[in-house]
């Protein structure tokens, strides 16, 4: 029974050290083994965290990222190649099979070394548009790092990322962030699994270094337009991260200092950046659990906010309920954060909603967290079922960027009135005229019954019952 014990003590081991919810095996694809130095303080942040890292080269024999369908590794990691290819290993459909079956995948991109087709073509599967041109660059006259770009201007240098409020914020805490000749993406418009990071400035343009023009007159994207850090987060919650500059990642511009348009020398927080951005692609951060999903019959005593003062009827997740039944629904859910679950919070102008639905919603209404444990927060509604009998299903359906899709679905059966559950005809207002009708004519034929018997004919004396010819 030892080794039982040193088994499980081993499993359970293995999970506290891995940082992700989805895995700690990472793959890097680095196609020259020198380079592996300039990213030593990204490896070493991945390491601390729990992962395990394995290099390989694009075009190694061995390298597979499915074997009989199931998942080699749990993330991959594209640094830029030299050569115009990834190998017969990494093509687009096959990158595509492996988020398909749950991998998530960062992609660094290089205007000096250009980007591979099969990188392009990967890209525009998921409708992120690249420059036809390899070597493209951004570049941006009002927002450089003067100290290694006083000429080219191709050190963008860009704010911290800014959402909507109603959007959860995973890289906060931010200066300034250097993105040394970068790939500028353009992102569909059709697609709304697609999120933009960082984008670029309103200044800035693409360009390609080997035009000998002094003047672009058509560039590929201008202004916001331009996406330096895009994010796709797939059906399945799959995601797939874009760097437009693998420099950004390296540890020169980790903690680097950088000198402005306006003369002011500020450190960079590219390291930082890196943190959070492969955190949010490997699914350290932003990843939703759920609990217990429970509904079931109320009672309704007072009228307060919330469903504090709600008593349960019945037995918990019946299978079918009556028309016109007060129904409580309740359900658990965690987000994961860097090493473990807690408590779900939605922003402010944002809300969790519940559907009960057939074809269409009935009802579509506020989710309210009631209470919360350590690892969760549990939200819950109370409401009337429609005055409509079929199959329904109560539903949580909650898609927002940068946190994975939640669907939860729980059918039930909605059924008539029984003939003893309807009301009784003198409790409906709308029926006491016929009531009343009903016993007009009931009294008023006792009444004509009552007259006719006790008015009989007058009859002379002496000829009562006689017949008179």
């Amino acid at each position: 029974m030892r080794w039982i014990s040193s088994l499980g003590l081993a499993l359970f081991a293995s999970c506290v050290a891995a940082v992700s919810s989805s895995g700690s095996r990472l793959l890097v694809v680095l196609e020259d083994a020198a380079e592996k130095a300039k990213y030593d303080l990204l490896w070493g942040d991945l390491t601390k965290r729990g992962y395990s890292i394995s290099f390989e080269s694009p075009k190694a024999d061995k390298l597979s990222l499915l074997k009989y369908g199931e998942l080699q590794y749990n993330h991959l990691f594209l640094l830029p190649p030299k050569s115009r290819g990834l190998g017969s290993s990494l093509t687009p459909k096959t990158i595509l099979e492996f988020t398909k079956n749950g991998g998530n995948v960062l992609v660094a991109l290089s205007g000096e070394s250009g980007t591979p087709a099969a990188i392009s073509s990967l890209l525009l599967e998921v409708d992120i548009q690249l420059p036809p041109e390899k070597t493209s660059q951004v570049v941006d006259h009002f927002s450089y790092d003067v100290a290694s770009s006083s000429e080219n201007h191709d050190v963008l240098l860009t704010g911290a990322p800014t959402f909507h409020s109603d959007l959860k914020n995973y890289f906060t805490g931010l200066d300034i962030l250097a993105f040394p000749r970068a790939v500028g993406q353009e992102l569909g418009n059709a697609s709304p699994l697609l999120a933009p990071i960082i984008r670029a400035g309103s200044t800035a343009y693409t360009y390609n270094p080997k035009d000998d023009a002094d003047v672009v007159e058509e560039p590929f994207a201008v202004g916001d337009q331009i996406t330096l850090v895009s994010a796709l987060q797939a059906r399945n919650s799959a995601r797939l991260t874009v760097i437009g500059s693998s420099e950004a990642l390296e540890d020169t511009w980790f903690n680097a200092k950088v000198q402005t348009v306006k003369g002011e020398t500020k450190k960079t927080s590219n390291r930082k950046f890196s943190q959070q951005l492969t955190s949010w692609t490997f699914k350290e951060t932003g990843v939703l659990k759920v609990g217990k999903v429970e509904h079931h019959l109320s009672s309704l005593p007072t009228k307060e906010n919330g469903n504090t003062s709600i008593t349960q009827v019945g037995f918990l997740n019946p299978t079918i309920y009556r028309i016109k039944n007060d129904v409580t629904f309740n359900i658990e859910i965690s987000e994961y954060t860097t090493t473990h679950y807690s408590p779900l919070t939605i922003p402010a102008p944002d809300a969790l909603q519940l559907e009960f639905t057939m074809l269409s919603p009935f009802h579509r209404l506020p989710l309210h967290p009631i209470r919360t444990t350590p690892n969760s927060s549990i939200f819950s509604t109370t409401f009337t079922l429609p005055d409509q009998h079929g199959i329904f299903s109560f539903r949580v359906n909650y898609k927002r960027p940068f946190l994975t899709n939640l669907d939860v679905k729980r059918e039930v059966t909605v059924r008539h009135f029984a003939h003893d559950e309807y009301p009784r005809s003198w409790m409906i207002s709308g029926g006491w005229v016929w009531i009343a009708g009903i016993w007009v004519t009931v009294l008023g034929w006792l009444g004509f019954v009552a007259v006719w018997l006790y008015s009989e004919p007058a009859f002379e004396d002496g000829k009562k019952g006689k017949k008179t010819q």
